[in-house]
């Protein structure tokens, strides 16, 4: 299937890039709906929403046939716990990745970019056999990781402009916090207890600030309290540090109990009342956020934050839920029913008993473990129930929810040892051979294998992602602004940038507007037409403007050598023999057209917009 794909795109006619439309303009040359599914049909087949490890098998199917790696064998707590049930249960794991692969997924995982042609030049001539680890260790002490995970924790975070200008500070805060590896247990307390006169000051009460539920339009009698509903603010927040910091969603016993609605969906949440929800809300209860206003309106995104609030009302109205009916307000932890200590203020309480609790270790190691892994221990990540954790109590009827319990249990004992570093917990899964292995599967593969993680878990390339790697590829960078400061890749920025072709690119590959929480990619056919079609590629790959093919055909007089700098700029990884040729044979027929239609059909090919 591959060889097909690579030969019918690869095929198509030299004028469809020399007559490349204009943005804006219509393209002169239409591909036919049954040339673009026969190119695609690794992709398009079976249903939008299939399960990853059925996408995972399509996708290996549309990749070269490559040398299998070496067999995986346990190299930490992580392969002893992912192999070991593999041996029990009788599933095969597949080989490990080979040194290209394994360098382009490492370097997407940890910092949204492919690695450049030097890099894997350099990389597999590398007879060092601790050099995976070593690139690790680089990866993780650069720039661009620091911008990888800013972007992802703004991206959890919904930073907008509903921070005002608290965005830009709040995404200098988390790229200083990663910088120097600070605890991660340090910043959500930060986050929880922020107070400030301006969260455009105060860079952790931006989040706060984000939360906000508009109230009245305007002060009344000049009194600006009202503008903002102070009671739905704290249940919103409530909901979001339960659910981000802790895996828990909360949002149903917001409105009402969970007995007689949540007894299909999550035993745990279904023996919850909605007082219990009230209760951990009153940690937030002395919280004010105060919206300024100013010259006759109100200042965008702008709060003051404080503690000068009454408490929290149980009975108060609400402009997003059910009416609240009242009980207990006095504050207590939602997992252990702690109060906070005399003297203390209430929502720092909250900070210390929420990342001390062992819950705050499985959640978060579980939602790094999904982004790196293709999918969580727990699945979703952000839906535990905390009922079916372990295997031994879970009740009649249910199965344990974490595939490996015993891992995700010595996971975040793990991190909370490192002083919840977030580098070593990346470096620790990324060091396993369990994170190592191939995508592809010798022999037959069943989709209850996925569990295991018995082969890496495919992804799609963020939107950002997908971006930077055509920058990268083509050496034709974004052209993009942070506050007064130029920069050149997508996910240097604070949140979602451009406009015309490049928006509507993002967009349909999948950018966040940060207006709701973020959702998993789903593949749908407009995507890779429009790989084909935006002049986001199309106008990347013409050999003008200083863009790589213009450089390679200017250094290189051989053709050859021009496809095989195409091959590892692009795919990360050198033309099979018979790409080779093909490819060879097209630049001499047309030098300029061959290379540009050579590049325009490697970022087409299901490999460059896979992560594997």
């Amino acid at each position: 299937m591959y060889r097909y794909a690579f030969l019918l795109l690869f095929g198509l006619s030299a004028v469809t890039l020399a007559q490349t439309r204009r943005p804006g303009s219509a393209r002169e040359e239409e591909l036919s709906p049954e040339r673009f599914r026969e190119i695609h049909a690794p992709l398009l087949g079976g249903t939008k929403n299939a399960p990853v490890g059925v996408v995972t098998d399509r996708v290996a199917r549309a990749l070269p046939q490559g040398t299998a790696g070496p067999v995986a064998s346990p190299r930490n707590f992580i392969d002893r716990h992912i192999f070991g049930k593999m041996q029990r249960d009788g599933v095969t794991a597949a080989a490990l990745a080979t040194d290209g692969e394994f360098l382009r997924r490492v370097s997407l995982d940890l910092t949204g970019r492919i690695p450049s042609a030097a890099e894997m030049r350099e990389f597999e001539a590398d007879k060092n056999p601790a050099k995976r680890d070593a690139a690790i260790d680089r990866l993780m002490e650069s720039d661009a990781f620091v911008d990888k995970w800013a972007y992802f924790f703004l991206d959890l975070f919904r930073a907008n402009g509903k921070m005002g200008r608290g965005q830009n500070l709040f995404h200098y805060y988390m790229k200083e916090n990663l910088g120097v590896d600070r605890s991660y247990a340090d910043v959500v307390r930060d986050i929880i207890a922020s107070a400030a006169k301006s969260n455009h000051v105060v860079a952790a009460s931006s989040v706060i600030a984000r939360e906000h539920v508009q109230g009245k339009p305007q002060p009344d009698d000049g009194v600006d309290l009202e503008m903002v509903h102070q009671l739905d603010t704290h249940d919103e927040l409530n909901v979001l540090y339960a659910k981000t910091f802790l895996g828990i969603n909360l949002s149903c016993i917001s409105c009402h109990d969970g007995k007689g609605h949540l007894e299909k969906v999550n035993v745990d949440l279904s023996r919850r009342r909605r007082v219990d929800f009230y209760r951990n809300a009153s940690f937030l209860g002395n919280s004010r956020y105060l919206m300024y206003w100013e010259y006759g309106k109100p200042q965008s995104g702008e709060f003051l934050i404080d503690d000068g609030n009454p408490g929290y009302n149980t009975k108060g109205a609400s402009m997003i839920r059910v009416p609240r009916f009242g009980g207990a307000s006095d504050p207590a932890f939602f997992l252990t029913g702690e109060k906070p200590r005399a003297g203390v203020e209430p929502r720092v309480e909250l900070g210390r008993m929420l990342t001390a609790h062992p819950q705050f270790d499985r959640a978060t190691v579980n939602m790094f473990w999904w982004k790196l892994m293709g999918m969580g221990i727990v699945e979703p990540y952000d839906e535990f129930d905390l009922a079916r954790q372990n295997p031994k109590t879970v009740p009649a009827g249910w199965d344990a929810q974490p595939s490996h319990p015993e891992l995700l249990d010595e996971l975040g004992a793990d991190f909370r040892q490192s002083n919840h570093s977030i580098k070593h917990l990346l470096r620790r899964i990324c060091r396993s051979n369990a994170y190592q292995l191939s995508a592809r599967y010798e022999g037959e593969w069943k989709d209850q294998y996925t569990k295991y993680f018995a082969r890496k878990l495919v992804r799609m390339l963020s939107a950002e992602e997908l971006h930077d790697a055509i920058a990268v590829a083509t050496e034709r960078p974004g052209s993009f602004k942070l506050g007064d400061q130029p920069k050149q890749m997508a996910m240097q920025m604070s949140g979602p940038a451009g406009r015309g072709d490049l928006n509507y690119f993002m967009q349909t590959f999948g950018q966040s507007n940060r207006n709701n929480p973020p959702k998993p990619l789903q593949g749908s056919p407009l995507q890779p037409l429009l790989l084909m079609q935006s002049p986001v590629v199309n106008d990347r790959v013409l050999a003008r403007k200083d863009s790589r093919v213009e450089r390679l055909l200017g250094a290189y007089p051989d053709n050859g050598r021009v496809v095989q700098e195409l091959f590892l700029a692009t795919l990360s990884r050198r033309p099979t023999s018979e790409e080779q040729s093909i490819a060879t044979a097209a630049l001499e027929r047309n030098r300029v057209e061959g290379a540009q239609n050579l590049q325009w059909a490697l970022v087409n090919l299901t490999e460059f917009f896979f992560n594997y």
